[in-house]
């Protein structure tokens, strides 16, 4: 059986104000075409379909033109809730869409419910782990304690007591939208920590055939049988280095007998850039980064005027963060704090625009802040709060 695991395709999401829905849809058909030619048996999808519980339109459209043309290969799809979605929302009419091979998990309760699928090896139980929240289930499930480790562990009880019930040779697919400890989490994932621990440990999954993760972004391979694909697109420039796709994996008789990674389409590449902005605009080697999505660290001992507006128009038309890092800077930034007690209003103004822009206003520019000073005392209390 041929398995392609994906997750995390946070619909309706995008990168530093950029849009990316365009991107998400070449996702969409890449995936298809993957499927079509691949001559893919079974689709998975580990969770965070959407990027919030209440998407976009057009997001939700996206989803259902991918989920029809899914079903239109006649492949089943199976695809659980991630810490993104509305499970609620994600999982409306879920037995209505049963029919047409896509089957949406999103109810805790209904977990160890596999769909079955078949091979010529005979029937592989499919079940879907939703994002489990340990605050939610600690006293339905009565839970000893209220952490993802916990509540973990009990999903997979209940999930290996429906496998024991089974035929003998049933392999077994789990997906699993969590964190499993020794994963690397990035900038975009959305802190789930409970008691101060968001991990899970890997040997919950022990002895299941191939466990599909989601919710980290970055791929991962822990062992042959568990995975992550991690998310199609980059939502963080701290994902600069990741190489996005999916996994296509192999399911043999008695487990995994391969795997390779099927990469997602790019919709421009990632840069960060560190440097004075003189050498950044300048030097040749940075031009690789011209037509990227740019994130800059100036490291001008005084922070240039009008950076972002250079960088943009001369060089880095594609810039989206800026961030400045002096060079010489004070490593502990308190030490340079001047004590408030004794000190004017226009004095504590002007020291203001100094520690920002690492150089005096000028004559206009104190001109105006003495201004802006007497209008507020003229005004008293009522002026200061305006």
């Amino acid at each position: 059986m041929r398995i392609l695991h994906t997750s995390d395709w946070h619909l309706g999401r995008s990168f530093h104000r950029e849009g990316l829905l365009a991107a998400q849809a070449k996702f969409v058909d890449s995936l298809v075409e993957t499927v079509r030619t691949q001559r893919v048996d079974l689709v998975v999808v580990a969770g965070d379909v959407y990027d919030r519980a209440l998407p976009p339109v057009d997001a939700v459209a996206l989803a259902n033109e991918a989920l029809r043309r899914l079903a239109d290969l006649r492949v089943p799809v199976v695809i659980t809730s991630g810490n993104h979605d509305s499970a609620r929302r994600l999982g409306f009419a879920a037995d209505l869409i049963a029919a047409s091979g896509v089957h949406l998990r999103t109810e805790p309760d209904r977990l160890h419910d596999p769909i079955v699928v078949h091979d010529v090896h005979g029937p592989v139980a499919v079940y879907g782990l939703p994002f489990l929240d340990p605050d939610v289930l600690r006293e339905p499930w009565a839970l000893a304690d209220r952490s993802h480790a916990t509540v973990t562990e009990e999903a997979m009880r209940r999930v290996r007591r429906d496998l024991a019930r089974r035929p003998a040779g049933t392999r077994s697919v789990v997906l699993a939208h969590t964190w499993v400890a020794g994963g690397a989490g990035c900038d975009s994932e959305r802190d789930i920590t409970v008691g101060g621990v968001a991990q899970v440990p890997a040997r919950h999954f022990a002895g299941i055939d191939y466990v599909a993760l989601g919710h980290l972004h970055g791929r991962r391979r822990f062992t042959d049988s568990l995975r992550y694909s991690g998310s199609p697109l980059a939502f963080s420039f701290s994902e600069a280095d990741h190489v996005k796709g999916s996994w296509l994996v192999e399911l043999g008789p008695r487990g995994v007998t391969g795997a390779e990674f099927v990469e997602a389409p790019v919709p421009r590449r990632l840069a960060r850039l560190r440097g004075r902005i003189g050498d950044l605009l300048t030097d040749p080697a940075w031009s690789s980064a011209e037509d990227c999505w740019v994130q800059v660290t100036l490291t001008d001992p005084r922070r240039p005027q009008a950076a972002m507006e250079r960088l943009r128009e001369k060089r880095f038309p594609h810039a989206l963060v800026l961030q400045f890092a002096p060079e010489g800077a004070p490593s502990d930034p308190g030490a340079a704090v001047q004590p408030l007690g004794g000190r004017s209003d226009r004095e504590l103004l002007r020291d203001f625009v100094e520690t920002v822009r690492e150089e005096s206003a000028d004559m206009v520019e104190l001109a105006l802040l003495d201004a802006a000073c007497e209008s507020c005392s003229a005004s008293g209390p009522a002026g200061m709060l305006g």
